[in-house]
């Protein structure tokens, strides 16, 4: 159906104030930025950009419901075959090649990290996006299970592949502010992302697991206190 002339000038004047907003946050700070200036980069009134965005905030952070349609669609649109956290490892590479914002790797990401950090309503409204964003996530794996709503496996899942993501985009874009070049970061990147999600794939059960030592005679010491033990208790 073809939009309406109304709807598209709302989108239009929505797209208007974000980038307004946008630009003045990156360029000052976002502490440093009144909604009054915004509106008046606009051409509209305070009023008018409440009614577009419910706090200061979205105005930078404006994309949560881009973020988890996006996100129902990685885990409703998985390959016959694939597995929940393997769709992300695909879409988290594929978003590698094209630059997609959702993982930072935008043209920019580094001026706008510092803008987030900078700014603890911005952190504090990250953090519940995060919080957000998961149980969305959660919502569309426990529909795909077809799991009991008792069953708590879904919200593990979730919180798991989005900390993995998460956990990577913040390393590489400390490298980026670093120094270290796009094709070096972007390098470390691939070959850590495989070996997250590989981890992910096959269960974090063995690692880290501390190996046993194993004698000249080529048993393992374990095993053998563990039999000086089973002896003890056999001792009247």
């Amino acid at each position: 159906m073809e939009e309406g002339l109304r709807e598209r000038k709302k989108r239009e004047t929505r797209r208007r104030i974000s980038d307004m907003a946008t630009g003045l946050f990156l360029m000052r700070g976002f502490d440093q930025v009144t909604v009054a200036e915004v509106a008046r980069a606009a051409d509209v009134s305070v009023n008018t950009v409440f009614n577009y965005f419910g706090t200061k905030e979205d105005l930078f952070l404006d994309r949560q419901a881009d973020l988890e349609e996006i996100y129902r669609g990685v885990v409703r649109d998985r390959r016959p075959g694939e597995s929940v956290v393997d769709a992300f490892r695909r879409d988290f590479l594929d978003a590698l090649d094209t630059g997609d914002w959702r993982y930072g790797f935008h043209e920019g990401a580094e001026v706008w990290g510092r803008v987030v950090a900078e700014s603890p309503a911005l952190r504090a409204r990250t953090l519940e996006i995060e919080r957000q964003v998961m149980a969305c996530v959660a919502a569309a794996i426990e529909e795909e299970a077809d799991a009991d709503p008792d069953d708590v496996r879904p919200e593990l899942v979730a919180a798991q592949i989005l900390s993995t993501t998460r956990l990577l985009s913040r390393h590489a874009l400390r490298r980026r502010t670093a120094g270290e070049s796009p094709r070096e970061v972007e390098a470390w990147l691939r070959e850590q992302a495989e070996a997250l999600f590989d981890l992910l794939e096959s269960g974090i059960g063995g690692y880290g697991r501390r190996p046993l030592v194993v004698a000249e005679d080529g048993e393992a010491a374990g095993d053998e206190e563990e039999d000086d033990v089973e002896g003890d208790h056999r001792r009247p």
